[in-house]
């Protein structure tokens, strides 16, 4: 299952319209507290959309930076490759290297 992105692809699409029609189908005027604040009046509609958007943002900043970070390990990596080879390559044609006859 090389080529998911179209799937992934679609499943966000459905759960967006999903997550979209329950909040504007959920409009009514609600009362939002949080500890010590309180906000009258919120469509609720906006109350949901704006948690879900903090819970992707939430969710998503750290995979983005682990991603990132595992990125830049890998060009680490694959640049030692690249030089471990180079040297394989130099040692082939050194006497009583890798190519040297015995």
């Amino acid at each position: 299952m090389k080529d998911s992105g179209g799937l992934k692809t679609l499943f966000v699409a459905v759960l967006a319209s999903v997550l979209t029609v329950f909040a504007l189908q959920n409009h009514a005027a609600v009362a939002i507290r949080v500890l010590v604040w309180q906000i009258e009046g919120m469509s609720l509609a906006a109350v949901i959309l704006l948690s879900a958007a903090a819970g992707i943002v939430l969710g998503g900043v750290p995979l983005w930076i682990d991603r990132w970070r595992l990125r830049a390990r890998l060009r680490a990596l694959e640049a030692k490759v690249v030089a471990a080879a180079d040297t394989a390559h130099a040692d082939e044609g050194a006497p009583g290297g890798f190519g040297a006859p015995r």
